[in-house]
């Protein structure tokens, strides 16, 4: 049920401009195998959950949208020691959704536990995450397969080379990260997330390019 004129708007203030410098500076990666640079996903994943305020049963904060842009913060670069950082610069709302949308806390990137035990842990403690964290995970979630679904239009099955599990595993995954969502009660966000998972099942069961 989408929010009422009674709800707070969302407003954004220098702490948002702090964390867009933050997440500049920490990922100066790039998108896998590709020229990307990776703040385009987290700048997309924060656009995603703005563009709910109004549409959700709860307020769309500010603090939700700094979690958006900080949520592979802690995963990828220092694990809890990051997580303090965060908590300190940006508050403990802020580290706590961030601390939720995070599959590891391996301060050692290289050291992270394996992707299994990573993505059954984090789905086992997704259902208990709040209702804003679990909007954050599904944006995150609806970027990254609107992505591999723009790819695999572009090079086919080759896309699938670029992560460390089968394309099989990875549909397991994304199925059982929407079964959670909906069991949580449906948005504008997982019923995409949806739409494009079936998309892209479908298009890549014949395992050709589109055409």
């Amino acid at each position: 049920m989408p929010t009422t004129d009674m709800d707070p708007e969302l407003h954004l203030t220098d702490r948002f401009s702090r964390a867009i410098d933050y997440a500049r500076h920490l990922h100066i990666e790039r998108r896998k195998a590709t020229r990307i640079p990776y703040v385009a996903h987290l700048l997309g994943v924060a656009s995603l959950v703005m563009g709910e305020a109004g549409q959700v049963p709860f307020p769309v904060t500010e603090d939700m949208v700094i979690a958006a842009l900080l949520h592979d913060a802690a995963e990828d670069h220092g694990g809890h020691t990051r997580l303090a950082d965060i908590r300190s610069n940006f508050g403990p709302q802020v580290a706590r959704m961030v601390e939720g949308l995070s599959d590891t806390f391996a301060e050692d990137p290289c050291e992270k536990e394996d992707w299994d035990v990573r993505k059954k842990s984090y789905l086992e403690r997704l259902p208990q995450e709040s209702p804003e964290t679990q909007l954050i995970s599904a944006a995150d979630k609806l970027y990254n397969v609107r992505t591999i679904l723009d790819e695999y239009r572009a090079i086919g099955p080759r896309v699938w080379e670029r992560f460390h599990r089968s394309r099989d595993q990875q549909f397991w995954y994304f199925n059982s990260l929407l079964r959670v969502f909906k069991s949580a009660g449906t948005n504008r966000i997982v019923e995409e997330l949806d739409r494009v998972v079936v998309e892209l099942a479908r298009l890549s069961a014949t395992g050709e390019t589109a055409r």
